[in-house]
């Protein structure tokens, strides 16, 4: 091209003239790695446009997405976590927890929420991975429990969110004592013949799978999921074989019978208002 050379080598724009794209704008899709607006995400359930990745999200999010016109009554919403067993990694566990608090806005790993979905209660309680990998604590077993004697008086349906890394270890035996605790309280839901939905998101794992999030009356997925106890690392590195295709994805545990169904998200909100009318008549 004859006719365009460049005179001058280099970029002459000076940083004071670069034009900056604010921040939040653009993300991008984790899975086929193509920009995304961030208003679109908003806008279709943070589902990517091009792929149908789910991208991660929180109990702000879910409860937008869930309850009619986002209107819900947030339940023990000043929970926080003590420190019986004086636990200190890099730093203190208070002061871990504290930071946490201020970097995130939560007050731990779970949120309850109690609102109405097409026109039927509903109480929800919706795990945050942002708040030290969604670890189940004790704040996290007594707000479910909190969270069920509130639906046994109420005689409201219940439904769990499940997004965790498994168990709180700076908790210990503390953090462990909830799988038993969500377990009889959920069986003590039960007798009442009161419904309990579970969804498993990306990821849930650990002790959170061995407990609550595999007790529902229907135990439902979001797409490409990871669901698990160990990670498919760690079982490939103990029994030193390749693992199956798709190991521990949504698809894989629904084609081996651990769930009822995979909803995209975009049907969410659809499916459970099918669901709370059937049960209802």
């Amino acid at each position: 091209m004859a006719w365009f050379k460049r005179k001058n080598d280099g970029i002459l724009t000076s940083t004071d003239e670069k034009l900056d794209v604010p921040d939040g704008i653009w993300n991008k899709c984790p899975s086929c790695k193509k920009p995304l607006y961030t208003s679109d995400l908003e806008a279709h359930h943070y589902l990517c446009s091009h792929c149908n990745y789910h991208l991660r999200i929180g109990s702000k999010e879910y409860f937008k997405i869930i309850f009619d016109d986002n209107s819900f009554v947030e339940l023990d919403e000043n929970l926080t976590s003590g420190d019986p067993l004086k636990f200190i990694d890099t730093k203190k566990y208070p002061e871990r927890v504290k930071d946490t608090i201020a970097k995130t806005g939560l007050k731990d790993a779970m949120r309850t929420a109690h609102g109405k979905v097409e026109g039927e209660d509903l109480v929800i309680c919706c795990m945050d991975f942002n708040f030290i990998g969604g670890s189940m604590g004790s704040v996290v077993g007594e707000k479910i429990s909190r969270a069920i004697d509130y639906c046994i008086a109420n005689k409201y349906a219940f439904m769990i969110i499940s997004k965790s890394g498994g168990a709180r270890m700076m908790e210990a035996a503390y953090s462990l004592m909830q799988m038993a605790k969500t377990s009889a309280k959920l069986a003590l839901l039960a007798q009442n013949k009161l419904p309990y939905i579970s969804l498993c998101t990306d990821p849930t794992t650990g002790g959170v799978t061995a407990s609550y999030a595999m007790l529902g009356d229907i135990t439902i997925s979001e797409p490409g999921a990871l669901i698990g106890f160990a990670g498919p690392r760690v079982i490939k590195e103990t029994i030193k074989r390749d693992l199956p295709k798709d190991f521990q994805t949504a698809e894989f545990v629904l084609e081996h019978g651990f769930l009822d169904f995979i909803v995209d998200r975009k049907d969410l909100k659809k499916r459970l208002g099918t669901f709370l009318r059937m049960i209802k008549n």
